[in-house]
């Protein structure tokens, strides 16, 4: 199968692109930055504002985005946590309450940064399958009516259909406020501007430790006051003790050649949103700038022991699911064509949301833990460490998913028997069974598995 970037139509279609040199000598600066993805980029950001005279520097293992943060379904939620509901049962009605303005706030300032990346504001569906899905957007639009959200609304199966034509839809739920774009130009916009504020960025510098205030690369050391970790997924190859409190998983993603207008017309989708469906496994999918059908699915894969790397990029299962899923959910569109198809790694918490913390005596800063809503909460994610890097007040600190820690994961062999007897639990869900005693003790618990 094709590299990432042949294969992963945001990267594939880059435009232009000429990666910087990588990091070569000794170089000090105030601020190290690990990881040029959404987390990375965000914190230069926001450095630079906090301290505009700072030296700050970033270094990434291949070109920026090449993790995550190019290989996402560029659908962008308003959502911290990974539910309204989930942020009640973590951190209490108040606190979701003050994660839901502050996602909006932030989904605002975002539109505002990223016009110029295919953004648009369509809003997202939530699709019932069954009418138990069904009654989980009645419980959903519930939740947001008790936050003080505005703009959710029930749809009826005629009221499904006229949005988007499948004979799966039963009603759903529209959810305001977030929206679609390039997630790859994003990345490219942020670089451009956190070099124009004299930011230095180095590509193809893979970090062989963290010691001491020193950042070694294979030709090159690096002397910084502050190293913040912006890694996600990767970072236990750098600090193996924060596995604990993550597991790295594996999402995957096709998306179609450009629709017909005759495919386009079965479908319908005039209204451009991203939609998920009801199932814990589920469909995550929209329609690209140019109306391609990007097809992902949340059936997340861990490969034990916590690999991340290039060998875990493709999964022909997952490939030719998705393609039957699609089949299912739009029976009348005909034959479709998937070129491009990629797995991207996701950095799970049990808590599902990310969390921060310091660690060699105060030197290195870190957050990771996005479990599929980076696109959004990374920008938070990197005020949040600017903030903590240059010792600055922010509101964002008292956070509780600043604060407080999520439930740990447990270590090999145990990690991988749970992971496959909770991914096996879930599938039988999805299938109709009501949940066994494994699932309630993790609902009562608070833990998560999905992506």
């Amino acid at each position: 199968m094709l590299p990432v970037e042949q294969s992963c139509f945001w990267l594939a279609t880059r435009e232009g692109y000429v990666a910087n040199p990588s990091v070569q000598g000794e170089t000090t600066a105030d601020f190290a930055i690990i990881g040029a993805g959404f987390t990375g980029l965000w914190t230069a950001h926001f450095l630079k504002r906090l301290m505009p005279d700072a030296e700050v520097v970033v270094v990434e293992q291949s070109v920026t985005g090449y993790g995550a943060s190019g290989r996402n379904a560029g659908i962008v939620s308003t959502s911290i946590d990974h539910t309204h509901n989930l942020a009640i049962s973590h951190f209490g009605q108040e606190e979701a309450s003050r994660l839901a303005r502050l996602g909006l706030q932030n989904i605002d300032e975002l539109e505002s940064f990223a016009k110029d990346c295919d953004f648009e504001r369509t809003g997202q569906l939530q699709i019932a399958l069954t009418p138990g899905h069904m009654e989980e957007c009645h419980r959903n639009l519930d939740v947001a009516s008790s936050l003080g959200l505005e703009g959710f609304r029930i749809l009826s199966q005629e009221e499904i259909q006229k949005e988007v034509h499948s004979p799966l839809y039963l009603g759903g739920l529209f959810v305001p406020g977030g929206g679609n774009l390039n997630p790859i130009k994003l990345v490219d916009k942020l670089k451009t501007d956190i070099e124009e504020l004299g930011v230095k960025v180095y590509e193809n510098s893979p970090v062989i430790s963290i010691d001491n205030g020193v950042v070694t690369c294979k030709h090159a050391e690096i002397k910084a006051k502050k190293i913040i970790l912006a890694t996600d997924a990767y970072t236990h190859h750098l600090m193996p003790s924060l596995l604990w409190r993550f597991i790295p998983l594996y999402d995957y993603i096709l998306v179609s050649d450009v629709l017909s207008a005759k495919q386009k017309d079965a479908i319908g989708w005039h209204n451009r949103q991203g939609m998920v469906d009801g199932r814990t496994f589920f469909n995550y999918y929209r329609l690209t700038a140019d109306d391609r059908v990007l097809w992902g699915t949340s059936e997340a894969v861990y490969y034990p022991p916590n690999k991340v790397d290039e060998t875990c990029d493709h999964s022909q299962r997952h490939y030719d699911s998705l393609r039957a899923s699609f089949k299912r959910h739009f029976p009348d569109v005909g034959d479709i064509d998937f070129p491009y198809g990629w797995g991207g790694p996701i950095a799970s918490t049990t808590r599902l949301t990310p969390f921060f913390g310091t660690a060699h005596g105060g030197n290195v800063v870190y957050g990771l833990g996005y479990t599929g809503h980076g696109i959004g909460t990374t920008r938070i994610a990197g005020k949040i460490l600017a903030h903590i890097a240059a010792a600055k007040e922010s509101e964002l600190l008292s956070l509780k998913m600043v604060t407080n820690k999520p439930f740990p994961y447990p270590p090999e062999p145990l990690r991988s028997l749970s992971v496959n007897a909770v991914t096996s639990s879930l599938m039988k869900v999805d299938k109709g069974e009501n949940p066994n005693l494994l699932l309630k003790m993790l609902d009562i618990m608070g833990i998560g598995f999905s992506s």
